[in-house]
């Protein structure tokens, strides 16, 4: 019986803030994954490795967890307003398909350098030493990113002593703005109103009533208070990733979530929508271990957070779901802000599993509805390997 061999596609693995993932720039794919489709989802599963019913990838690059299961696409922008079109797809670990329904943040920070190394951006505008502002749009949720990335003798700087907890080692810090967050055309408040009164099964809370701030900046999330479902704030990746009926009544929780937010028609629709919306809960400051052993005291921070991302609890915090609190933090009257104190502010620190992190946001009351001008956070990006990745030839 003869067998398809192997073919390579040129490729390289890139590490932005607390998420790795596989880049491609988009003609360099073969053409028939060239646009979105079958042939184009099939082909990044094969890479990643999934979908694996063992949830390891061990045939594939990715790392089974949903910070490490991510591809990207990059293309010179037709836009003469940006320098490169992003796509993101966030691979399903053990089922067959990729949700493109929202950006990564933390992958964001890689895009710029990328884009500048792989002459995506006009080489007159990178000088010898300085920054380069990359702009970039972010085609999922069709809004602009602005990176400032760092350049050291022409080349990207990699290499630095910024610090982001989460990641083991520092490197060169990358400021990223996500102008005006919002996905698409929605508004920040899907309901209209700051918290809701989300109506649940009685699993998830008892009286089957939980208040929930719903917005949609950065990426759509679910926030609910810590103290509403027994929860202190402070917890680590085990203390809900090892229990798997506080996993179910996240998931339905974030079901009910999502068709509350008009995110899907019919909660069976939640299954094959994992990465959008995220589910979040907050607490005020208190003092904790984060998952490195770094104590963080309640002066720290302004307020704690733990938030889910394809059915765990993430490490640290997704860059979009930072978005998303530096954007509640700014709005008064909402569960993040209240969990901070209440009170107008355009910054917050917050303590998350691997420590804490700043963000920032401007908000503004435009004709009776809430406007996100800008989030503003720091990140860092780091080219972990490149060259070609291969998968058999009719894995698309």
């Amino acid at each position: 019986m003869a067998h398809v061999p192997q073919i390579r596609i040129p490729a390289t693995y890139m590490r932005g803030g607390t998420s790795k993932g596989v880049f491609f720039k988009l003609t360099d794919l073969p053409e028939a994954a060239q646009a979105p489709g079958e042939a184009r989802d099939r082909l990044l599963m094969r890479v990643i490795g999934s979908p694996d019913p063992y949830q390891k990838q061990i045939d594939g690059m990715g790392g089974a967890t949903s910070s490490t299961s991510k591809t990207v696409i990059l293309s010179k922008s037709e836009s003469p307003d940006h320098d490169v079109d992003y796509l993101f797809g966030q691979v399903s670990i053990d089922k067959a398909f990729v949700d493109w329904s929202g950006n990564c943040g933390n992958l964001s920070a890689a895009v710029g350098p990328f884009a500048i190394a792989n002459g995506l951006v006009d080489p007159a505008r990178v000088p010898e030493n300085g920054v380069v502002e990359v702009r970039i749009w972010q085609a999922n949720i069709a809004k602009t990113i602005v990176s400032q990335v760092p350049i050291t003798n022409g080349q990207v700087q990699e290499t630095g002593d910024f610090e982001l907890d989460g990641v083991t080692f520092p490197a060169a810090e990358v400021p990223v703005a996500f102008k005006d967050p919002a996905d698409g055309e929605g508004a920040i408040f899907p309901t209209g109103n700051l918290v809701d009164d989300l109506e649940v099964p009685a699993e998830v809370v008892e009286g089957g009533t939980i208040k929930a701030t719903l917005i949609n900046a950065g990426i759509p999330t679910i926030f609910v208070n810590a103290a509403d479902l027994g929860y202190t704030g402070t917890e680590l990746q085990e203390a809900i990733n090892g229990d798997p009926a506080a996993l179910s009544r996240f998931e339905t929780l974030r079901a009910h979530g999502a068709l509350k937010m008009g995110l899907i028609q019919d909660l069976g629709e939640a299954a094959s929508r994992q990465h959008t919306p995220k589910v979040a809960f907050v607490a005020p400051p208190t003092r904790y271990v984060a998952s490195s052993g770094k104590e963080v005291t309640e002066a720290e921070v302004d307020l704690l957070v733990r938030a889910l991302s394809m059915g765990k609890l993430h490490h640290a915090m997704m860059g979009t779901a930072a978005v998303a609190i530096a954007s509640a933090a700014a709005i008064e009257g909402t569960l993040v802000n209240l969990a901070a104190g209440g009170g107008k502010r355009n910054a917050v620190t917050f303590g998350h599993p691997s420590g804490t992190l700043r963000v920032g946001a401007e908000a503004s009351l435009e004709d009776g509805r809430w406007v996100i001008d800008q989030a503003v956070m720091s990140r860092s990006a780091r080219v972990l390997m490149e060259g070609w990745v291969r998968i058999p030839g009719d894995s698309f």
